[in-house]
């Protein structure tokens, strides 16, 4: 199960991990830099994030929706949204 503050602390977690694997500080990273074109992530580092999150969280990531996952703020929506379905 799934609580509200765990919830709450989206955000926080996964900017914290991004700005580790991007190598880079938390307050850096914009909620609205493309991953790719603003952060120069590659496919290697949004595995490696997106293994985190579900480990994390322990949620499953449908395929389906990993190319929404191209900012810090669709990913913290979407991780959200599979968060509380999962309640």
């Amino acid at each position: 199960m799934v609580d509200a503050r765990e919830i709450t602390n989206v955000e926080k977690d996964i900017r914290a991990l991004v700005a580790e694997i991007l190598e880079t500080e938390p307050d850096q990273i914009d909620g609205n830099d493309s991953f790719v074109k603003d952060l120069g992530m590659d496919s290697m580092m949004a595995l490696e994030i997106l293994a985190s999150i579900e480990k994390k969280y322990r949620i499953v990531i449908p395929e389906e929706t990993l190319p929404k996952f191209t900012d810090l703020n669709k990913t913290v929506s979407i991780v959200k949204e599979i968060l509380a379905k999962k309640k």
